[in-house]
């Protein structure tokens, strides 16, 4: 799902990721200690990569910008209008059985002003060379007193339609295009990888990363994320990088219903 983050581009030489228009930086990709290098051809990958019919999925962590082994924790923290952002993700010791593939559980609680607002199961498995697959995702929303699952989508549901997407290239290059989320009407999430280079969060500074970004045409939002080898997400948004472990505590209580794969 696409979070609120959404900066300006510019071309003075090569293309360089600068200050949203006339707002207030809202996350570390203002504040690059190089310019990002984009190729002049695009590429746009095949979902053929991730159908259910391939052999050999895997749950090992074998994709250097996006770790999978089980008790990996991430926590982030940047400010939105409505208050202070943080999201903690955690690769569960929980699987699911997603259009007869095993997924691995990666679990997103988000909470604004420190209060609980969404948590969400993300599904994902791994292709021989790399190329980790989005099979869909269980959400709960607390909305008023209610539980909410707008977003959720899973790739077994409507066969004839949805499809797993392609959440990490197995070898991610400025330039390359895909589709995350395969659900027609429900999740579209479309990204495009813009540039790599040297960037800093609280956590430190990382000198190989991609960044992507992500559009939305349900909605026609559009979002930035930054990715590090070896570590992951660093940036989602206005959110950055405040810590990350192999060995993470355990988030707490699931989410109150997992209807895909479950």
């Amino acid at each position: 799902m696409l979070r609120v983050g959404l900066l300006c581009l510019s071309s003075a030489i090569g293309f360089v990721l600068v200050q949203g228009c006339s707002e207030e930086p809202m996350s570390g990709l203002d504040r690059l200690d190089g310019p990002i290098s984009l190729q002049d051809s695009e590429k746009k990958l095949d979902l053929g990569l991730c159908s259910p019919s391939q052999a050999g999925f895997t749950l090992a962590s074998i994709n250097r910008f996006f770790p999978m082994n089980v008790g990996t924790q991430w926590e982030y923290e940047g400010e939105e209008e409505e208050g202070t952002l943080r999201l903690l993700v955690t690769v569960l010791d929980e699987t699911r059985v997603v259009d007869g593939v095993t997924t691995r559980v990666i679990e997103e609680r988000e909470f604004l002003d420190d209060e609980l607002f969404e948590v969400s199961w993300n599904y994902h498995a791994t292709r021989p060379d790399g190329t980790v697959c989005y099979f869909g995702e269980d959400v709960d929303i607390f909305e008023d007193g209610e539980i909410v699952h707008d977003g959720a989508w899973c790739s077994q549901d409507n066969p004839d339609v949805n499809k797993p997407g392609i959440f990490m290239p197995a070898d991610p290059q400025p330039g390359m295009k895909f589709q995350a989320e395969v659900a027609p009407g429900v999740a579209e999430d479309e990204v495009k990888i813009i540039g790599q280079g040297k960037v800093t969060v609280p956590f430190g500074s990382f000198t190989e990363t991609i960044r992507f970004r992500e559009f939305n045409p349900l909605d026609g939002e559009k979002d930035y994320k930054v990715y590090a080898a070896g570590v992951g997400l660093i940036i989602d948004g206005v959110a950055e990088l405040l810590s990350f472990t192999l060995n993470g505590e355990d988030p707490g209580d699931p989410i109150s219903e997992q209807a895909c794969g479950g």
